[in-house]
């Protein structure tokens, strides 16, 4: 699982790049994104060896630094609870128009623990939550293994992947010269605030982790993107962004 987690911290920026080209009635969304870990042998076991390291947050930068922090050392991957964990524990928006979704990514059976993984994807599409599996492995294996079955249940797309091989991303010629926007661009930040050093520090931690990836992931090109987004907002320790706020 530590190959998956590799792929995570590639994509992550790609991803939330993807969300950010979304329009609702001409406006761009606002990117809400949270991180759960489970199947961690040393977690409680009371908890069914699951964490929420994350809560929805619109920091993109904090999920970043969590990522790249995650380890895995083995364990029961209870996928029903982890599910049912997020619904209930995450404040979900109650509007029927906002995009809702978990993607639960694991290499084991989905069917493993005491909480049924039928019952929680039904709890989750029932208040509009989509999930989308990611099995590590085989297409047969993962429908085998009811990984399919799971995203079938809550309306989700069922993928498969091979976690220990790289993401590779094309270079295009133009993407020197955003990765260079991208450092020029972070110098115009303004930190400020009891939250303001340890924002900055924290940015400047998510570049150098970026550029400390493949080249062929495209994460630096695509942390360039997602930092001149309107997804990529700081207003809690930026001068900049805070002063947008109209409570400001």
């Amino acid at each position: 699982m530590d190959g998956l987690i590799e792929q995570a911290k590639g994509q992550l920026w790609k991803i939330c790049n993807e969300f950010i080209k979304a329009k609702q009635k001409g406006v761009a969304p606002e990117v809400q994104v949270a991180l759960y870990e489970y199947g961690k042998s040393s977690l409680s076991g009371e908890s069914g060896w699951i964490g929420r390291i994350q809560p929805l947050t619109t920091d993109l930068d904090k999920i970043s630094e969590e990522l790249f922090a995650l380890k895995t050392n083995g364990g029961e991957e209870f996928c029903g609870w982890v599910i049912k964990d997020a619904v209930n524990e995450l404040e979900w928006s109650p509007r029927s128009d906002v995009y809702k979704v978990i993607f639960i990514a694991g290499n084991e059976s989905f069917s493993q623990g005491p909480v049924n993984y039928a019952d929680a994807c039904k709890a989750a599409i029932n208040k509009g939550i989509i999930v989308n599996t990611i099995h590590c492995g085989t297409e047969t294996e993962g429908i085998n293994t009811k990984w399919k079955d799971g995203a079938t249940i809550a309306d989700g797309k069922y993928l498969v992947i091979d976690h220990n091989r790289a993401v590779v991303s094309i270079e295009a010629p133009q993407d020197k010269e955003i990765a260079q926007l991208g450092e020029e661009l972070s110098k115009t930040y303004v930190a400020f605030g009891a939250a303001g050093k340890a924002g900055a520090e924290r940015q400047k931690g998510q570049d150098a982790n970026a550029a400390a990836l493949a080249p062929a992931s495209g994460a630096v090109v695509q942390r360039a993107i997602a930092k001149a987004s309107a997804n990529y907002q700081n207003s809690s320790w930026d001068l900049v962004d805070a002063a947008k706020d109209e409570k400001f």
